[in-house]
């Protein structure tokens, strides 16, 4: 039957999400068209096509135990010199998002596996580019802001194009979401 290449992740909403992507292409990453923006709870993972049955129970057992909650990203940071990636900061939503990457990752289930850095919820803007383009990426992007209820996560699949493609979306077990701390404009990148 032969493997595939699968994520977990929650999808930045628009219009902030095509607002990064737009961004990300313009400081000249070549994959931002083929990564719709989102917070990766689980990193590419290859599977046996047969386990996808076992994975989406195991997805809905976790989205089934999770609840909403406010996400709120604002400003951003980089990994580098360690990693080139510049990133949007998660500020609101961090542990909700650890929580959930763990459960997913969790033993007891059918993707457990090793991280190759401790995890760090983010969404990326620049990833493997030249030097001047992250640093421009990275002041760009300093004044980001963006607010939303998180509602739940989703499956996606990359395909043999190097494009990711959603295959389910999983919601949580519960529509309460908590109030979102203050008022921020909607996916605004506030001037100097």
């Amino acid at each position: 039957m032969g493997t595939v290449t699968i994520g977990v992740s929650i999808a930045v909403p628009e219009p902030h999400g095509s607002l990064l992507q737009e961004r990300r292409a313009g400081f000249g990453d070549a994959a931002a068209h083929g990564i719709p923006t989102h917070v990766t709870l689980l990193p590419p993972t290859e599977v046996d096509a047969g386990a996808l049955a076992a994975v989406e129970a195991h997805l809905s057992e976790v989205a089934a135990r999770g609840r909403p909650f406010p996400m709120r990203l604002c400003g951003t940071g980089t990994f580098r010199p360690l990693s080139p990636v510049v990133y949007v900061r998660v500020v609101r939503g961090a542990e909700e998002c650890a929580w959930l990457q763990s459960r997913l990752r969790d033993a007891s289930g059918p993707l457990e596996r090793e991280l190759q850095f401790p995890y760090h919820p983010h969404v990326t803007v620049a990833h493997g580019i030249d030097e001047a383009s992250m640093d421009r990426a990275f002041a760009e992007l300093a004044e980001f802001e963006a607010e939303w209820p998180c509602m739940g996560f989703a499956l996606y699949e990359q395909g043999a194009d190097g494009v990711w493609r959603r295959l389910r979306d999983y919601p949580f077990g519960s529509s309460v979401v908590p109030p979102q701390v203050g008022h921020v404009e909607r996916g605004s990148i506030a001037s100097r």
